[in-house]
C-alpha cells in the first residue's frame, strides 16, 4: 500500500460529521481534527505503511482505534478530585513528546536511559496524560499524582506467563489493560520474581502492552531476547524500546546484545 491508498483508507474510516483532514504532503504526515475543539492527531503514514506491512489490517484497525479515543477525550474537561484510584504511571520512550499538540508541558520524570514515566488519568477506554495545566486547575501537587500513580500500579494484578527456550526461562504480562510496561515501576514485585532467577533477570518493555521478563541461563539465551524484544517492539501499537534491560540490586541497565552471543 502506498501513501496515496493509506490517506484515503484512513480518511474513509475515520470520517465523522464533526472531523476535518489536512495533509502535509513535504512529510506525508495526515492530521485529523475536531473542527468544534480545533484539537487534533497527527499519523506519520510511512511509520503506518510499515506497520500494515507486517500486520495488514489490524495495523490500520489500531490506527483507527487510537486516533478515535485520542480524538474523543480531547476538548473535554477532566477532573482529578475523588479519581485518585484512576491515574497510573504510563511508561513512554525518551522520544515520546514532553508536551502536547497545544504546547502544554505533561507531567513527567525521567526513568532510564531509554525511558521516561508520563502520568495518565484513566478514563474506561482510554486515557488522559496529565499536564500542567490540568494540574494547576485541580491546584494539585505533582508529587501526589506521583504516589497515587505508584500506588495504584502496585494494585494491578501481575499474573505471568511462563515459556523455556534453549535452557532459558522467559516470562509474560499481557493484560492488556494499557499498563502492563507500567508494571516495571513495581519494586515490590520486580524483587519477588528476581528471587526466583537462577541466571541474569532481565526485564523488557519493547511496547506499551507488554512487560517481559528473562532468567538467562546460557548466551544463546541473550541472542533468543534480542529477537524477542525487537519482534515486539516492531509490531507493537505504541513502541517504547527494542534494548532489554539487566535488573540488578533493584536497578535497571540498558544493555545492547552483540552479535556471535554476546552483550555488552
Amino acid at each position: 500500500m502506498d501513501t496515496k491508498s493509506m490517506r484515503k483508507e484512513l480518511e474513509n474510516r475515520l470520517k465523522k460529521e464533526n472531523r476535518i483532514f489536512s495533509f502535509d504532503r513535504k512529510n506525508d504526515v495526515l492530521r485529523i481534527e475536531n473542527k468544534i475543539t480545533g484539537k487534533g492527531i497527527d499519523i506519520s503514514l510511512p511509520g503506518i505503511i510499515a506497520k500494515w506491512h507486517r500486520k495488514k489490517e489490524k495495523a490500520i484497525e489500531e490506527t483507527v482505534y487510537y486516533v478515535d479515543e485520542a480524538i474523543e477525550v480531547m476538548g473535554t474537561d477532566p477532573i482529578l478530585k475523588d479519581r485518585e484510584k484512576k491515574i497510573f504511571p504510563v511508561i513512554r520512550s525518551r522520544s515520546f513528546p514532553k508536551e502536547s499538540s497545544e504546547g502544554v508541558a505533561f507531567l513527567f520524570d525521567e526513568h532510564t536511559a531509554e525511558t521516561r514515566i508520563y502520568y495518565a488519568l484513566d478514563l474506561g477506554t482510554t486515557y488522559r496524560l496529565i499536564d500542567e495545566q490540568l494540574i494547576n486547575k485541580e491546584k494539585w501537587k505533582a508529587d501526589h499524582i506521583r504516589e497515587m500513580a505508584k500506588f495504584n500500579v502496585r494494585s494491578l494484578p501481575s499474573s505471568l506467563k511462563k515459556d523455556e527456550v534453549a535452557g532459558n526461562l522467559f516470562y509474560f504480562l499481557n493484560t492488556n489493560d494499557g499498563y502492563d510496561a507500567s508494571r516495571i515501576l513495581n519494586e515490590k514485585f520486580l524483587k519477588e520474581i528476581s528471587l526466583t532467577i537462577e541466571g541474569d533477570m532481565t526485564v523488557a518493555v519493547p511496547h506499551a502492552d507488554v512487560l517481559i521478563i528473562g532468567d538467562i541461563r546460557n548466551e544463546t539465551g541473550y541472542d533468543i531476547l534480542a529477537q524477542m524484544t525487537m519482534s515486539f517492539f516492531t509490531n507493537g501499537a505504541v513502541p517504547i524500546t527494542a534494548l532489554p534491560f539487566i535488573y540488578e540490586n533493584g536497578e535497571l541497565e540498558p544493555i545492547f546484545i552483540m552479535a556471535k552471543n554476546r552483550k555488552k
